[in-house]
C-alpha cells in the first residue's frame, strides 16, 4: 500500500516536471498551469525546509540527535 502511494507521488513528480520543461517550450495552456503549480509546490517545500532548519538551530543542538 505504502508503496503504491510512494509510486503515485513519483509520477506526479516527473509528470510535473515534464509540464515545467513543455511549458517552458511554448506547450499548451494546461501545462503552464501544471508547471506553475509544480514551481509554487517546490517553492514551498524549500520554504519550509529552510523554516525547519532555523528551528533546528535554534534548539542549540538538544533535538536528540547524537549526530
Amino acid at each position: 500500500m505504502i508503496g503504491a502511494v510512494l509510486i503515485g507521488i513519483l509520477a506526479l513528480v516527473v509528470g510535473g516536471c515534464v509540464c515545467v520543461v513543455w511549458a517552458e517550450r511554448g506547450g499548451p495552456a494546461w501545462t503552464r498551469a501544471v508547471a506553475s503549480a509544480t514551481v509554487g509546490a517546490g517553492r514551498l517545500v524549500r520554504s519550509y525546509q529552510k523554516a525547519q532548519r532555523r528551528v533546528g538551530s535554534s534548539n542549540n543542538g538538544n533535538s536528540g540527535d547524537a549526530g
